[in-house]
């Protein structure tokens, strides 16, 4: 692959957009490009994580399966992001399935590297501890929203997440894989998915979902979606363009907000490296 068309497709995961030129400078040559297929598994529970994955245009979840073989989704990862948090935090393993929900790309960096990188303070270990804490608010805010809000609510939520991670109106996605994601029968699904698509919402046909209106998904959904992204914002400085509350089209021409170290994250930084210094 030709080095500055892989630069720039590395550039697509957000979490490396943000880190300083010289960081990426110093990564580019661990980053591998590796192709993800709708339904393929990343990662088994128990199982020793070898690489952490920066996605670019594909979306992974985090399941839980239980002993009677139901699922239920955790979680999503996408260009927002990186699948593999266990690595800097200690564990090597999950009790989760990472499972591909939207086929695409992403970056492969092998565990020993980000091992070494999370050990000493720096701009990547400033954003992956940050990064943790929003997937810790959307895990935890996913369990209160499969408790207490409906399908149709859940469904809003999910496409939501998919196209923010995604930036592409159009989802390749089959009924019965959304409803193991919402931990759901497929009939609710089925049901939910046609109130949207007569709201004129969506349009679904043969494992294919175009968003039509985010707006109204957005009008229609439980405020759990708003609460995990407003953290994210948050957390990462992110500031939103308005023309992102509107149409599809709109959405993927405009992109989302740089994402930034905040004051707080580059005083640190700054005190770290005079200190070093003296």
């Amino acid at each position: 692959m030709h080095k500055l068309t892989q630069v720039w497709d590395a550039a697509r995961n957000r979490l490396l957009r943000a880190l300083p030129p010289e960081e990426r400078k110093r990564l580019r040559p661990h980053l591998e490009k590796v192709a993800f297929s709708s339904g393929q598994v990343v990662c088994e529970p128990g199982e020793r994580i070898d690489y952490c994955y920066f996605p670019t245009n594909s979306v992974v979840s985090l399941l839980y399966t239980m002993q009677d073989g139901s699922t239920a989704e955790m979680g999503l990862v996408g260009n927002e992001g990186v699948l593999g948090v266990a690595l800097f935090l200690g564990g090597g393993s999950t009790c989760s399935t990472a499972l591909v929900a939207v086929a695409g790309d992403a970056f492969r960096l092998p565990a020993k590297l980000l091992q070494e990188e999370i050990a000493r303070p720096g701009p990547l270990q400033y954003l992956l501890l940050r990064y943790t804490q929003a997937l810790i608010t959307q895990v935890s805010q996913t369990a209160v929203c499969n408790r207490l809000h409906s399908v149709e609510q859940r469904l809003c939520r999910w496409l939501l997440l998919c196209h923010d991670r995604k930036n592409c109106s159009e989802l390749l996605m089959t009924q019965e894989l959304i409803a193991n994601m919402l931990g759901g029968r497929r009939e609710s699904v089925t049901v939910a998915a046609g109130h949207l698509q007569d709201a004129g919402l969506i349009h679904y046909c043969r494992g294919r979902i175009r968003i039509l209106d985010r707006a109204g998904l957005e009008s229609n959904v439980c405020e759990c979606y708003r609460v995990v992204e407003d953290e994210f914002d948050r957390l990462f400085s992110r500031t939103r363009k308005p023309e992102l509350s509107q149409a599809g089209t709109a959405f993927e021409e405009a992109g989302r907000g740089e994402l930034v170290t905040d004051r707080n994250c580059r005083d640190e930084l700054g005190k770290l490296a005079l200190h070093k210094n003296s």
